[in-house]
């Protein structure tokens, strides 16, 4: 005996003790979907037959439940459920998540319940509590469907209870299994013509045939494996309802199109139905052109606009269509509620001056993951928003008939033919035609410190769940709300890196043959090594124009970039050397042909800044000059008079000693001022960019860093006074010729006074053994590493201590940090809210706060 029950519902399981529910329920449910008071009892009292703790048992089975089914999780309750008041608030459990209460009956004889439980030795009860158990069922039986169930199975026999095949039934809203691609058109009221138009430009054949009544109709092919999907308000208002109908009814009935019902498609339901409904809103004229149809096709027609289902959710829940949206606690569920939602949307009860209802703003509160396509509201362009997208663009009243290209997310527009109704409202007002920012870019004017605070677990494309420690949070907030750049501008903060392994070289504490050998154990064979700058790290964002600013990040009256640190901070108090930097930096781009190459309107650059003392001013001066000073000034006197001393014959060793030392002392002060210098204008920086992160719709991790590098070169020589090339071949690091060439040339360049070098994986993002590799390594030379370490650092015993650090948790942290860097990117480049980018970008900067040794 089959039972269908829907795949998303509360499942009651109701009948005395000793029916068999809980044999039924470890039957046809899984361990996780049955919540049986008994356990319940268990769980808070250690005893499942203390009747005692009841209550408290039933608290705990109502919190799970409510957690599941908010979930989406089926759940199938095991209690007896005899009495109304123990049924009751699960129905109003399942109510408030808009899931289908079921109530599978168990009305099985009497004695047989007793028998059983006399061979049950955990039980300890009387008959007579059968029997009352058997009289409340019974007196229950004829009002369950009144008290809220919409499915009611009843048992008689063991044999019936034996006999039952359960069976889940997709609910009619999930079309899951629906991949696309879709082509979403919105509000059509009764504009036929441009609806042709609109397939024709979508890639639809549309062909005049004649229908089954003699009417014309349509034939529509789609472009191969395309569908297309109507929001609804299908009628009402333009010139011809019956032509639309004809045509929508025809794909939807051919399989080549879904179709959700608007409030309009709802109203004339009723009205061909000869319900009483107020003839306005251009009800009118779809009744008038549907009197001149047959009866039979009136009558077709009402029946496809009630049979249509209240939403969809597509493409394994990444998809969602309603008319009037739909808040993600609605999605996929079935209930009146969920209907009224997706028709009208959600009204605050008042009213505008035109007597419109005022309309509550649900898409500016979505935190949905699926995207959410809707219309109902005309607007004068679709914008995005939280992941939501309006695409009524107000045909009817003159404007344009759109469609959302999904996956794609494109939008495809034909303009009105002419204005077929007057709108209550103006449809364009004058504060929309200007040019503006949008509605995400207004609410991104706020982020909610919910989004960021707390122990927080973020997924990323590369590595998976990275999880960001609540200490570490706090600090993060502490530097962004007091520090930070405007966040629109801030859509990637770089990872640290690691060193490499530590060298066993005589004198040296990192050599690029560990850096080489990493790779080659990971099994990278080929690698790019980089000239490595003494300078700070900086994100540079600059876009073509201060539309392209205002239009994609939002920003206003700003200029048309930024450079920022990696922690998130401008890098000028001096405002206008910093846009004198991007000017120049934006002008390159254009020089270089970046902006039509790349097709966009705004790069992202990561580049090292130079001179060191541009950002690192104030440690200079109270860290290492002050070191530096401090020892030279000691090493002065100290020196003289250890030398007057051994003209005596005393203290000759110690004097070697301390003159060693003023040597080293010297060599410290040499390394750091190399480094700085006076900036007076911006001819006296250099900026020297090493990655092309990101542009319009394109994070550029597909690209090899060797096509980083000459892209960044031709920017940079179009303008060589402030923008630096960095100097970089590539090695292969199976060839110890390679290897050799590549270590002489870092031992040329840090002779010269250079820090050192950056190994990477060609591949911009590399596979090795065990997920992605370190997407680079520092191999730093020894005279940079005093101004880390000390001066004395080169020192046998000091050397030594220092070759014993460990680099795990610094290469664990330069991972995480790495795969949340790009995931704020791609989220930035799929154009997702501001705050789903920052909780990347915030992420990276809370967990700089670990605890790691920062000379790594």
């Amino acid at each position: 005996m089959k039972i269908k029950i829907p795949e998303l519902s509360l499942v009651v399981l109701v009948g005395p003790s000793g029916a068999g529910k809980s044999t039924f329920a470890r039957t046809h449910f899984g361990p996780f979907e049955v919540l049986s008071s008994d356990h319940c009892r268990g769980l808070v009292s250690d005893d499942e037959n203390d009747q005692s703790a009841t209550n408290d048992a039933f608290e705990v089975l109502h919190y799970v439940a409510a957690k599941r089914l908010r979930r989406g999780k089926l759940v199938a309750v095991d209690a007896t459920n005899v009495q109304p008041e123990a049924r009751k608030p699960l129905v109003a459990l399942a109510r408030e998540h808009h899931v289908i209460p079921v109530a599978i009956v168990f009305n099985l004889p009497e004695q047989l319940c007793r028998e059983r439980n006399r061979e049950r030795t955990d039980r300890a009860f009387g008959p007579h509590v059968i029997r009352n158990q058997k009289d409340q069922l019974r007196r229950s039986l004829r009002g369950l469907a009144r008290e809220g169930f919409r499915h009611v199975i009843i048992l008689n026999t063991p044999e019936e209870v034996a006999r039952v095949e359960l069976v889940r039934e997709p609910l009619w809203n999930n079309r899951k299994h629906e991949h696309g691609p879709f082509d979403i058109i919105g509000d059509v009221h009764g504009c036929r013509e441009e609806l042709v138009l609109l397939l024709q430009e979508l890639g639809y054949s549309v062909d005049l045939v004649a229908g089954a009544d003699g009417a014309p109709g349509y034939a529509v092919r789609p472009p191969e494996g395309r569908k297309a999907v109507f929001l609804g308000d299908l009628v009402d208002r333009g010139p011809d309802t019956p032509g639309v109908l004809r045509l929508v009814m025809g794909m939807v009935e051919a399989g080549t199109a879904l179709c959700v019902p608007g409030n309009h498609d709802v109203k004339l339901v009723k009205a061909l139905r000869g319900k009483n409904v107020q003839i306005k809103h251009g009800l009118a004229e779809s009744l008038e052109q549907l009197e001149r149809e047959t009866p039979e096709f009136r009558e077709r027609a009402a029946a496809f606009l009630d049979g249509l289902v209240s939403h969809y959710v597509l493409d394994e829940g990444r998809l969602v269509v309603a008319h009037a949206g739909m808040k993600e606690a609605y999605q996929g569920r079935g209930s009146g509620t969920v209907r009224e939602f997706a028709l009208y949307g959600e009204t605050t009860g008042e009213t505008d001056d035109f007597g419109l209802p005022v309309r509550f703003n649900w898409a500016a509160e979505y935190r949905g993951a699926a995207t959410m396509v809707y219309g109902h509201t005309p607007v004068p362009e679709p914008q995005w928003l939280n992941n939501t997208i309006n695409i009524d663009t107000g045909c009817v009243f003159g404007g344009r008939l759109s469609a959302l290209r999904y996956p794609e997310r494109e939008i495809v527009s034909v303009p009105a033919a002419r204005v077929w109704s007057e709108p209550v409202r103006p449809f364009f007002p004058e504060e929309q035609l200007a040019p503006r920012l949008s509605e995400q870019h207004r609410l991104d004017d706020v982020l909610d410190i919910e989004d960021v605070t707390g122990k927080r677990i973020i997924a990323t494309r590369l590595r998976g769940n990275v999880t960001v420690r609540e200490e570490n949070a706090s600090a993060a907030l502490e530097v962004m709300s007091r520090f930070a750049a405007n966040p629109k501008w801030l859509l990637y903060l770089p990872p640290t890196m690691s060193p490499s392994e530590t060298s066993k070289e005589p004198g040296l504490l990192e050599h690029p043959a560990e850096a080489f050998g990493y790779y080659r154990h990971e099994g990278v064979p080929r690698v790019v090594v980089e000239e490595k700058h003494m300078g700070s790290r900086a994100v540079a964002v600059v876009c073509r124009d201060e539309d392209a600013a205002r239009r994609r990040f939002g920003v206003v009256d700003e200029g048309v970039g930024i450079v920022y640190t990696r922690t998130g901070r401008r890098f000028f108090a001096d405002t206008p050397l910093e846009a004198e930097l991007v000017a120049r930096l934006q002008a390159a781009v254009g020089a270089a042909g970046i902006w039509d190459e790349l097709k966009t309107d705004w790069v992202c650059l990561d580049a090292e800044l130079m001179p060191w003392s541009t950002k690192a001013q104030e440690l200079l001066r109270f860290q290492y000059a002050a070191v530096g000073a401090a020892a030279r000034s000691a090493f002065a006197e100290a020196v003289p008079a250890l030398a007057r001393a051994a003209e005596r014959g005393q203290a000759v060793e110690l004097l070697a000693h301390y003159r060693e030392r003023e040597s080293l002392a010297t060599k410290y002060v040499d390394a750091y001022r190399r480094y700085c210098w006076d900036v007076a204008s911006v001819a006296d920086l250099k900026l020297a960019p090493f990655h092309l992160l990101a542009s319009e719709g394109a994070v550029h991790t597909g690209r090899d860093h060797a096509w980083h590098m000459e892209t960044v070169a031709r920017i940079c020589a179009a303008d060589p006074e402030v923008l630096l090339a960095t100097a970089h071949r590539i090695v292969d690091v199976t060839d110890p010729a390679a290897q050799d060439d590549a270590v002489r040339w870092w031992e040329e360049h840090t002779e010269r006074g250079g820090e050192g070098m950056v190994v990477k994986p060609l591949d911009f993002i590399a596979k090795g053994r065990r997920g992605i590799v370190q997407p680079a390594v520092k191999c730093r030379g020894r005279e940079y590493l005093r101004i880390i370490y000390g001066p004395e650092y080169t020192e046998p015993a000091n050397l030594e201590r220092l070759r014993q650090r460990g680099l795990s948790h610094k290469r664990s942290l330069a991972l995480r940090e790495f795969a949340l860097g790009i995931e704020g990117l791609e989220r930035f480049a799929r154009g997702e809210p501001l705050r789903r980018v920052h909780e990347c970008v915030f992420a990276v900067l809370a967990l700089e706060s670990e605890p790691v040794d920062p000379r790594l």
